[in-house]
């Protein structure tokens, strides 16, 4: 397969760093500052990433404690190391833990915040960068779905993972690629998405004879905004146009369950509308809706400060997100605590030991 698609596989001689395989391991960033945390326990603060590809302010990390203390050594198990996926963390505990895939967004590269923090509440996650990062493509151009079904497979053969299926979480464009992962890959079992859409956008997905062109992105309908900042509300057309059915992802194949974190003050795109309209594709029980209003795009982990505006990858100017100072904390904290209970209910309990 050519390389210049943005997913598509590459030769295991090819050494390649696209994905961060976390047991429980202590992030790159954790300091040693004292602090609390709203999951009730001290930990430390440290300048972290956000989803947006940039440092976005202080983060309070986890505090020290045997799930935390990890030795360096390889992620896989000998009969999975490969080049592709190069050795990282593993957890002191025994596990198994339940399987969780991590997706960003445009801003590509690999986001690892989201994960080191699923991996402190007992989930073994994989932080999986799909373009601009490493030998990845800088730019994508197309999403091969066999690159996160292979992603999803090696996943669970891991002996520390618990399958027989796994969760996947996404945001922004990592929520589409996520929508559509638990539409075809019956591994996919439970799905959070955030922030996302329900239709291809940009990019054409395709995955062993399905082909679903996207719908395009209308650039000169941007916004600029007073300060200077892009508004890309206007780029993306109505989904519900008839002529745009063909590029709408096939939300009533999803087999597992599925839950959708909306800011209804998101300045991205209408995420809500997306959401509505991939349920109404769903059987009822398939799905729940998660709607914050005053909460921007970016809805990240508790304590997160508000980005409702930040630079990004790729933009020539910072990008406009949306959301309420109070109101997005608010949702961020509330649906934080939504979605562990969520991956817990369908891929059972996570370790015992949480900080």
């Amino acid at each position: 397969m050519s390389r210049a698609n943005a997913s598509r596989r590459v030769p295991s001689s090819v050494p390649t760093r696209r994905a961060r395989w976390i047991l429980g391991a202590t992030p790159p960033w954790a300091a040693a500052t004292p602090a609390s945390g709203p999951w009730g326990s001290s930990g430390s603060c440290s300048p972290t990433p956000s989803s947006d590809g940039w440092s976005s302010g202080m983060w309070p990390a986890a505090p020290s404690s045997s799930v935390w203390r990890s030795s360096m050594a390889s992620a896989w198990s000998p009969d999975l190391r490969t080049s592709r996926w190069p050795p990282a963390w593993l957890s002191g505990g025994p596990g198994p833990f339940p399987g969780v895939i991590d997706l960003f967004g445009g801003a590509g590269g690999l986001i690892e915040f989201r994960a080191g923090l699923l991996a402190s509440q007992g989930f073994a996650v994989l932080a999986l960068a799909f373009f601009a990062y490493d030998d990845l493509p800088r730019t994508l151009t197309q999403l091969d779905l066999e690159y996160f079904e292979e992603a999803a497979e090696l996943l669970l053969r891991h002996p520390k993972v618990r399958g027989p299926g796994l969760g996947v979480i996404g945001v922004s464009k990592g929520a589409e690629v996520a929508l559509a992962m638990a539409s075809f890959l019956p591994q996919v079992v439970a799905t959070v998405w955030i922030n996302g859409t329900a239709f291809l956008h940009g990019n054409t997905l395709v995955y062993k004879d399905v082909r679903i062109p996207p719908i395009p992105y209308y650039t000169e309908r941007v916004i600029f905004t007073e300060v200077g900042a892009l508004d890309n509300s206007a780029v993306f057309a109505d989904p519900r146009d008839p002529a745009y059915s063909a590029s709408a992802i096939p939300a009533e194949k999803v087999r597992g369950k599925v839950l959708f974190v909306v800011g209804e003050a998101d300045r991205s795109f209408n995420s809500k509308l997306f959401a509505e309209l991939a349920m109404a594709r769903m059987p009822q029980e398939r799905c729940r809706l998660l709607s914050y209003p005053g909460a921007g795009h970016l809805i990240e982990p508790p304590c997160s400060p508000l980005c409702s505006i930040s630079s990004m990858r790729g933009t020539p100017c910072p990008v406009v997100w949306g959301g309420e100072a109070q109101a997005h904390a608010k949702a961020q904290e509330h649906s934080w605590q939504e979605i562990i209970q969520f991956l817990e209910l369908h891929l059972g309990p996570a370790a015992t030991m949480k900080l």
